[in-house]
């Protein structure tokens, strides 16, 4: 928002809600509207990264502790939350973000909810999810004109048909969170690691099976822009217990290696 706040709308155990944060004078300020308002105030903390310690990080490369000088204070978030880092992980398998977002957006805009909150700011710009019974009964034709293919949509509808369990996995370790996440046939681990990271606000969880993700790691570390996963993980062993936060400090330094190859095609099953 223009004076600086941030607002986000979600779907909480209690009902949906919306949150806005902004700071000043030393202070975070909070304030929350619908359902899950009282929910959303008392994640805050989590949700600023109250729960991370950064101090435990110790840079064991030069970019990174350049990185870390540059932006200190990058704390991981929880959201306390599965399935709404889960559904959009899951849209976002084996496409471009561009398509995973308008998939997102558009199913989201058809079967959400208004977010609650002042009717100026919010009314119309902000939408909560679809509860998991609504997620269910979309049907065939709107995921393909959203772009999704039966693939990815059959995926969700079997995490929305054990929502109650997926929702669980928060209380778990990140271990157990992302094996619970797994038993649902077409989550693996790339999806699990996206969600914990989020919901858990995982150090350690690595995204593997990333179709960028290891060369640059690679690149910023090695200077080999072809590394994979092996590779990845191998660069990535000095900081174990803080894979994740290494991960983000690379990503935040920007030194990514140049494109050689063209984007990744964009495809519509919508148009088909």
């Amino acid at each position: 928002m223009p004076d600086g706040s941030v607002w986000r709308a979600s779907l909480t155990p209690v009902g949906p809600g919306t949150l806005r944060v902004s700071a000043g004078g030393g202070q975070i300020r909070g304030e929350a509207w619908g359902p899950g308002a009282e929910w959303l105030l008392d994640g805050l903390p989590e949700l600023l990264g109250a729960g991370d310690d950064p101090s435990a990080f110790v840079p064991r490369h030069r970019l990174v502790a350049s990185t870390v000088h540059r932006r200190p204070g990058l704390r991981l978030g929880r959201t306390g939350l599965v399935l709404e880092s889960l559904i959009p992980s899951i849209l976002e398998q084996k496409v471009t973000t561009d398509e995973a977002y308008r998939a997102w957006r558009l199913l989201v805009r058809k079967y959400g909810e208004p977010a609650p909150g002042p009717t100026g700011v919010v009314g119309g710009r902000m939408w909560v999810m679809p509860a998991p019974r609504t997620w269910a009964l979309i049907p065939s034709w709107e995921w393909h004109r959203a772009g999704v293919d039966n693939k990815r949509a059959s995926t969700i509808l079997r995490a929305v048909r054990v929502a109650a369990r997926m929702e669980q996995a928060v209380g778990m370790s990140v271990e157990e969170a992302q094996a619970r996440l797994e038993v649902v046939p077409g989550i693996g681990p790339w999806t699990s690691a996206e969600v914990v990271q989020r919901s858990h606000g995982a150090a350690d969880a690595v995204t593997v099976g990333d179709l960028h993700l290891p060369g640059i790691v690679g690149w910023a570390l090695a200077g080999d822009r072809d590394a994979d996963d092996s590779v990845m993980l191998s660069l990535l062993e000095p900081y174990a217990g803080q894979r994740h936060r290494a991960a983000r400090l690379i990503l935040l330094s920007g030194r990514t290696p140049a494109r050689r190859a063209p984007r990744m095609p964009r495809g519509d099953i919508g148009r088909l």
